[in-house]
């Protein structure tokens, strides 16, 4: 009984130290391993994606034709600056529309200064002046904006120059009045549909997100 007993602990002994000399060559393999590639088998090729150029920007095309000019403008602007955004801009505008024309109507200037040309902002001082000497005064409510309509847009590549012409239709209310008080124009309550075609300019790149309003145009 002696025999077959050795003859187990010699052959489990033998068992060990394969086992231990295995794991000494091998290692010891934790977690999720893709099986290693045999010699002869090549690594499968990755798939890249690449982004094809010449398809329309949806950013783009939503207010202005495909391939147009104006379309070719913008997407320079785009290259130049990357955070540049049509729809953005188009949404900031409707805002400006508002804040300078009823800055104007009210003669209010100083708060939309920043954002008009030298030019504009002395042409609107004049116009105020003007309307103050003549003891007039204007009573005015903005509605809103019904219409905003990009109609060209331009881009000067050697001084970063971007020019935004957009024409808009907004409604509102207004009333000009003589020294007396008296309504000598318009009308306080009736709704007035009004057209204006403006131009904005930025130079693309310098970090200052802000549009001059540079031209008017009714």
């Amino acid at each position: 009984m002696e025999s077959p007993l050795i003859e187990l602990l010699v052959l489990a002994g033998i068992a060990v130290f394969l086992i231990l000399r295995l794991k000494s060559v091998l290692g010891t393999r934790e977690g999720f391993e893709k099986p290693p590639l045999a010699n002869n088998e090549a690594p499968a090729p990755q798939r890249k994606f690449e982004v094809i150029e010449g398809s329309p920007d949806d950013d783009i095309v939503a207010y202005v034709d495909e391939g147009s000019p104006q379309a070719q403008a913008l997407s320079d602007m785009k290259r130049a600056d990357s955070s540049f955004q049509v729809a953005e801009f188009v949404q900031g505008a409707r805002g400006a529309y508002e804040m300078i024309l009823m800055g104007f109507e009210t003669g209010e200037l100083d708060g939309i200064q920043p954002f008009i040309s030298e030019e504009i902002f002395q042409s609107f001082v004049d116009a105020v002046s003007a309307r103050e000497d003549q003891g007039l005064t204007i009573e005015a409510e903005f509605i809103g904006v019904r219409e905003t309509t990009i109609v060209d847009a331009t881009f000067d590549a050697a001084t970063s120059t971007a020019e935004v012409t957009v024409r808009f239709v907004g409604e509102l209310t207004s009333a000009v009045r003589n020294r007396a008080g008296e309504i000598v124009e318009g009308d306080p309550k009736a709704v007035k549909r009004q057209k204006d075609t403006w131009t904005f300019s930025r130079q693309m790149g310098t970090g200052d997100p802000n549009w001059l309003l540079v031209a008017t145009d009714a």
